[in-house]
Formats: structure tokens, C-alpha cells, sequence
């Protein structure tokens, strides 16, 4: 046949799905911070598997309110993208200017405890177990 032999199973081969949102395409959704003025806009959806990942670009404007009682399986990964603002996890807070990243728990106690410099974006990808919630 001279066909490598990975050419006759490739009709079996598992899909491979992805997930693509055009710049400002994301949806804008309700969670316990919009009650605060947080706006959350998702980047992406669950693709199947045991393990689930929700990308979010937050915004937070002026009128925002810090919260700092969030608490949800899994853990979640902040990049900070503009303005300034004092993150609190657990007993510790960290003050994340653009550049800077925080990786944590999400079981724990966390959120924005002072909002330093708005309008302010970051990214946050929580990822958990699909059974979790």
C-alpha cells in the first residue's frame, strides 16, 4: 500500500476539540461578584473529559466592590492585566500589578480586598474535577 500504518487507524482516532472566542465574542456572565460590579466574560467552554477549565477575562470598573469571600472547588490561576489591586487568599494578601500572577487553592477564603488602581482587568482560569461542584 505503501501508506504508513497509522494512515489505516486514523478513522479511529479520539477528537480533539477546541474552543475558540473572538476578541470581545466572550460571554458575559453572572457569578456571586456581579452582585459587586465584577464582570465576568468567558473565554471558553468545558470540552468534555474529567476535568473542567473556565477561562474569564474580570473586570472590575470604579464602581466595583472588593469581596474577598469567594470560595469554589478546584484552583485558580490570576494573571493581572491592568490597574492595581491588593488580592487576598486565605490569611495573606498580595498586591498584583499587570505582569504578575497568582496561583492558589480556590477552597480557600479569596478575592479582591482593595481595589488600588481601576478600571482593572486579569485573566482567572479555575480548573477542577468535573464531579466537584
Amino acid at each position: 500500500l505503501n501508506v504508513p500504518i497509522t494512515t489505516l487507524f486514523s478513522a479511529f482516532e479520539e477528537r480533539r476539540d477546541c474552543s475558540f472566542v473572538r476578541s470581545g465574542q466572550g460571554v458575559i456572565i453572572e457569578r456571586r461578584g456581579t452582585k459587586v460590579g465584577h464582570q465576568y466574560e468567558l473565554l471558553g467552554h468545558g470540552l468534555g473529559g474529567d476535568i473542567v477549565v473556565e477561562p474569564y477575562l474580570i473586570t472590575l470598573s470604579q464602581g466595583a466592590a472588593p469581596y474577598t469571600e469567594f470560595r469554589h472547588a478546584g484552583v485558580e490561576f490570576i494573571y493581572m492585566l491592568t490597574g492595581e489591586v491588593n488580592y487576598r487568599h486565605a490569611d495573606r494578601t498580595y498586591h498584583l500589578r499587570p505582569g504578575d500572577s497568582l496561583m492558589f487553592d480556590s477552597g480557600a477564603a479569596h478575592g479582591p480586598e482593595s481595589l488600588m488602581v481601576t478600571p482593572m482587568t486579569y485573566l482567572s482560569v479555575i480548573v477542577y474535577a468535573r464531579d466537584a461542584r
